[in-house]
């Protein structure tokens, strides 16, 4: 597993390996941080080089990864991975998460399951409750079918068929509701670049079709659910049902309306899922007490490594002006510097 962490003399490093699936296919992982093992089943659709390549993605993974060693993989057909042989489902999910579980020789781990992804990590919960100590579950679903109506999936999948690029910025606009224009252009594009059209059409009927209801009464481990109560894409009543139907699972709600954890203010995200995950953790990794930023701070750090100015952020992360100025500044006083290119220089520094 790869030795990385936040801040310090370690750069953490994000490596990318492959392991294999059942007829060859071909599974690309990748893993960070230092730890016990957290496995991220992917969402609807992935490509690890431009997940790590976005400082919203790397502040949040970073962030994760300086408890835990975090562990994700692209899809059969998406990103670096090879195509499955037949069409997906939450079976084929659970499949590909067996097959990296068995290529680490973990015998128990924690599972993050976010947005489409938690269907996958409540089915292997409920089929292998032996080997997940803890899960957590973030603008997931128990049933595709109640995420929208039957018209409003079809025109989804429609749009996205006929023309992918404008389909992408749809679906960058329902998934990212609180991120900026640019934030928002740059995921359609990683969308566009992880998937073809055709498959992109197919993973969304998977989504939509996804259900295990039936399981979640043996789902055993200590189960956190966590929902953004304006989530545009999955309603908020499915994460709250989600939780009332997981033995002794706890619901905390968020603000914010986007529905990936890292668009928006993604630090409450990030506290809640270490603060459920530490009660079995082992004491964190020592690290200096200079330095060390939030979530939105490394975001941040990253937009001005890449010379953006306090309005470009701004309107990048869709908050005021005056709110960036004050996050540098905060960086700024964390990192004990005095200019833009000090933070540029640390950020190079510590993120590779």
């Amino acid at each position: 597993m790869v030795d990385g962490t936040l801040v310090g003399s370690h750069e953490p490093r994000f490596e990318i390996r492959f392991c294999t699936a059942e007829g060859g296919v071909r599974i690309a992982y990748a893993s960070v941080g230092h730890g016990p093992l957290l496995i991220m089943p992917p969402g609807w659709i992935s490509h690890l080089e431009l997940m790590w390549q976005d400082p919203a993605v790397r502040a949040f993974l970073l962030s994760l990864a300086s408890r835990r060693t975090v562990v994700l993989y692209d899809k059969p057909g998406c990103g670096l991975s090879d195509p499955w042989p037949c069409r997906q489902t939450v079976d084929t999910a659970v499949r590909v998460l067996q097959t990296v579980v068995e290529h680490l020789q973990q015998e128990r781990f924690d599972l993050l399951g976010i947005s489409t992804g938690a269907a996958a990590a409540l089915a292997y919960a409920a089929g292998h409750p032996e080997r997940v100590g803890r899960l957590i579950v973030y603008g997931g679903y128990a049933d595709g079918r109640q995420v929208a109506s039957a018209q409003v999936r079809a025109a989804v999948i429609d749009i996205v068929r006929a023309h992918w690029g404008l389909g992408s910025d749809v679906l960058a606009d329902i998934f990212m509701a609180d991120a900026g224009a640019e934030m928002k252009m740059d995921f359609a594009r990683l969308q566009r670049g992880s998937a073809t059209a055709e498959l992109a059409c197919e993973l969304l009927e998977q989504c939509y079709e996804a259900c295990v209801e039936d399981q979640l009464d043996r789902v055993v481990a200590p189960t956190l659910v966590l929902h953004r109560r304006g989530d545009r894409a999955i309603p908020f009543r499915l994460g709250r049902d989600l939780a009332a139907r997981i033995p002794g699972a706890q619901l905390l709600t968020l603000s914010g309306r986007s529905h990936f954890a890292w668009a928006g203010d993604s630090a409450p995200v990030v506290r809640a899922i270490l603060e459920h995950l530490g009660q079995t953790a082992g004491p964190p990794r020592a690290q200096p007490t200079d330095g060390v930023l939030t979530p939105r701070q490394l975001q941040v750090a990253a937009l001005v490594a890449a010379g953006l100015s306090n309005r470009q952020i701004a309107r990048r992360l869709g908050i005021e002006e005056r709110s960036a100025e004050g996050h540098v500044e905060r960086i700024r006083h964390r990192l004990d510097v005095h200019s833009r290119a000090q933070i540029a220089a640390w950020w190079a520094r510590h993120n590779g």
